[in-house]
């Protein structure tokens, strides 16, 4: 069987924390506060807090292998499949794509930093972007209507002495840096940036398959919400203290334009008007044609042609093997907005 383009299908998790604005995406979402919509992932264990403990694989919807996993995907094709793109040691595809809705404040949280993740063989990087979609007015945790924020990195001259001691007296969320969520732009989050989304924001985030996450706050007191397990001594020595990196967006009246480079992966945001076109692939990058590319559709409809045609709609994930990037194309049947991730 040759490979062709993949769409898969959504996993929910009911959050505490999130809502029902997935919907606004085309998800038909069961019932419960939906926080997240797992849209590519290949993990064979989850966090218990994260995902919910057992393993996910994305099954796929389209085409001969339909019903079956991403893994299954990676076994029957391999190289043709992944390229250069470097499985895990178990032979999982190395990205996770998911949409985030917070209809309250997100934990504030770290993921294990370079340095952490050496010392400690149980712990995995987690380097994250998210590119918002959507935000609105909520009620904050003191029922005041707030502007939609996410928070980035700590504030200019914080130490590790004024973390602890914002901790100790549950004040954390006053050292953080509160940048305002606006629509269409795209924050890195590489392993070690302390972080939390903001209530009344929904993100696309693309981020390598770690499901270690250590907490340090919860606004389980400004919710009344059950507080979840703390990792404090963690958190602190994962810390970067440095400045976070910037924002990036689209130059405006760009087809294409690169938000975010990692050694991980490379995400593309592509803006195409009805009837336009362009390559998956940017084929100015060095490497970029023999590697795995995933696509997710923020707005629109169109075609993927990569061998042949596979449609696409606002809200689906696909992926592009390998062996059929350097020709694959990006056909806009209405205006499309969509995330393109050159995958390592």
């Amino acid at each position: 069987m040759k490979p062709y383009t993949l769409l898969f299908a959504p996993i929910f998790k009911d959050k505490v924390w999130g809502g029902r604005a997935l919907e606004a995406l085309g998800k038909t979402l069961p019932a419960g506060n939906i926080g997240e919509s797992w849209e590519l992932v290949d993990l064979d264990s989850t966090s218990v807090s994260g995902g919910g403990g057992g393993a996910e694989h994305s099954r796929i919807t389209n085409g001969p292998l339909a019903g079956q996993t991403i893994r299954d995907a990676v076994k029957q094709w391999g190289r043709d499949l992944l390229g250069t793109t470097k499985a895990s040691a178990s032979g999982a595809f190395p990205l996770l794509v998911k949409f985030l809705d917070a209809r309250e404040h997100l934990s504030i949280q770290v993921h294990p930093s370079p340095a952490f993740a050496n010392a400690n063989p149980g712990a995995n990087l987690k380097t994250e972007c998210w590119y918002i979609l959507h935000t609105q007015k909520v009620a904050g945790p003191n029922g005041q209507m707030h502007e939609p924020v996410i928070f980035k990195g700590l504030k200019p001259g914080v130490t590790r002495a004024d973390l602890e001691r914002a901790i100790r007296e549950e004040r954390v969320p006053e050292v953080m840096q509160a940048v305002p969520a606006i629509v269409g732009e795209c924050h890195n989050l590489p392993s070690g940036t302390i972080h939390a989304l903001g209530a009344g924001v929904v993100v696309a985030e693309v981020q390598t398959p770690s499901d270690t996450t250590f907490r340090v706050y919860d606004w389980a007191k400004e919710y009344g919400r059950k507080g979840r397990e703390l990792h404090v001594a963690q958190s602190v020595e994962c810390t970067d203290f440095g400045p976070p990196p910037a924002l990036a967006k689209l130059a405006p009246g760009a087809k294409r334009g690169r938000l975010v480079t990692t050694e991980f992966f490379r995400v593309d945001e592509v803006r195409l008007k009805a009837g336009e076109s362009i390559a998956i692939a940017d084929v100015n990058a060095a490497g970029a044609t023999t590697r795995a590319h995933a696509f997710t559709v923020l707005s629109g409809n169109g075609t993927i042609r990569a061998g042949s045609e596979q449609p696409f709609t606002r809200g689906q994930t696909g992926l592009v093997p390998a062996t059929l990037v350097p020709s694959a194309m990006l056909v806009a049947a209405s205006d499309v907005t969509a995330l393109v991730v050159d995958v390592s």
